[in-house]
């Protein structure tokens, strides 16, 4: 394991698959200046996690390459882009000249303002020095190293696919509502050949799948999927309830076997690629 500031990366340094892994929204480490800001309690900032999706991750993976952020995504969103700052709570934001994302707009920017029905999560707004300082130390550190390990992945094996990992609280009654959720930015990211071995592989474990519904995936799709150039980019969400506790805060039951489906996907994906990485050789 290679341990940056807000990130740790395990694998080794040229990647030793095509499938590289990414979870942005594991992080649970909560700098004090954050905490000092906040007027809502600490633990409310959980709802921003993707609960332990990190612990699938690890426990999944063998010699494929993981990024796993460790920085809360209550202080920096990794899958959102540099200038998705919200005017609202960071007083660098009105510099960039830029029409409001969706997302900024619902309160969920680069630094999230809002949280499930708690409204304003920070007592003030942040000056616009500071929120810089964490593009700086934590957000392009961390985009910086993934491309590098998808740029060498494609450089030896002639294919990347990069895996990004997270997790959604449940959608709905168990029995009706798609338990995962598969994202390619409605093909943009990733070909479509990608995502049917997902699907198959989800099939095969009988958990119910969505594309690109209601998440088709965020900036890390966008900023590094590149299906000509050879670099293809998946998001997976997973149904909190599938691997955490009753209360969605631990892990529980169905955490081994989300892990064996996560180690399923892996390899399908790997699988795919093979072709192309064989190709290469």
């Amino acid at each position: 394991m290679t341990r940056a500031a807000s990130f740790d990366r395990y694998g080794p340094v040229p990647p030793e698959s095509p499938v590289v892994l990414s979870v942005p929204h594991g992080g649970r480490d909560y700098p004090d200046a954050l905490l000092a800001a906040l007027r809502v309690p600490a633990v409310a900032l959980r709802a921003l996690e993707d609960r332990h999706a990190d612990s699938l991750a690890l426990a999944a993976r063998r010699e494929e390459t993981l990024f796993v952020a460790t920085r809360a995504r209550a202080w920096i969103d990794l899958n959102r882009a540099e200038h998705e700052r919200d005017p609202q709570i960071d007083e660098g934001a009105n510099l960039l000249g830029r029409p409001l994302s969706t997302k900024v707009r619902s309160g969920l920017g680069l630094v999230p303002r809002r949280v499930g029905t708690l409204g304003q999560l920070w007592r003030g707004r942040f000056a616009g020095e500071d929120v810089t300082a964490r593009i700086l130390a934590d957000h392009r550190p961390y985009h910086l190293a993934l491309g590098e390990a998808l740029a060498a992945a494609r450089a030896r094996f002639g294919i990347a696919v990069l895996l990004d990992v997270h997790s959604m609280p449940p959608l709905g009654a168990p029995e009706s509502a798609p338990r995962l959720v598969i994202g390619d930015r409605f093909g943009r990211s990733a070909a479509a050949r990608f995502g049917a071995r997902v699907e198959g592989v989800a099939r095969r474990h009988g958990v119910a799948i969505a594309s690109n519904a209601p998440y088709a995936g965020g900036h890390i799709l966008e900023r590094h999927g590149d299906p000509r150039r050879g670099v293809h980019a998946l998001q997976l969400e997973f149904d909190r309830s599938l691997y955490l506790d009753a209360a969605l805060d631990e892990l529980g039951a169905g955490a081994a076997t989300m892990t064996a489906l996560l180690r399923a996907t892996i390899d399908a994906l790997a699988d795919e690629a093979l072709p192309d990485a064989l190709a290469a050789e």
